[in-house]
């Protein structure tokens, strides 16, 4: 049986995935022959940003629904877990955020940036929360 933690994870994990993946999606069919750079991308981010907000708090709703857990409260293993992944997932974005700094450094254009920063956000979520799973699976 999964705790309420756990089943917030996954939600959390599906609704980022797939907002940043739907933004992708729409940003590069716009794009159609002409430069990534040109595609207007400051609203399908924003609601890319909100649906995947509104997706993980309304998805946990529904599952606890649906299949409720029986403690809200988290305990010292729920800390850890969560503890430990944010700290993985702080060194990734750490790291990745490199990137967008040598976009700035470089005078690139700010899709290049924004998106690179998107990126690093995403990426860090798409490491961190595994991560946490896991560790619920399988212990720290």
């Amino acid at each position: 049986m999964m705790s309420y933690e756990e089943k917030g994870a996954w939600v959390y994990l599906v609704a980022t995935a797939g907002a940043y993946v739907a933004y992708v999606i729409v940003i590069l069919s716009r794009a159609g022959d002409g430069p990534l750079s040109a595609v207007p991308y400051v609203a399908p981010m924003v609601w890319a940003i909100g649906i995947s907000i509104v997706l993980s708090i309304v998805g946990r709703i529904v599952v606890e629904i649906v299949k409720p857990s029986e403690s809200h409260e988290s305990d010292v293993r729920d800390r850890e877990i969560n503890r430990s992944a944010q700290h993985v997932g702080g060194v990734v974005l750490a790291a990745s955020m490199v990137v967008p700094l040598g976009l700035t450094m470089a005078e690139a254009d700010h899709f290049w940036i924004a998106n690179a920063i998107y990126a690093a956000l995403v990426l860090s979520t798409l490491v961190a929360t595994p991560l946490r799973l896991l560790a619920y699976r399988r212990g720290l």
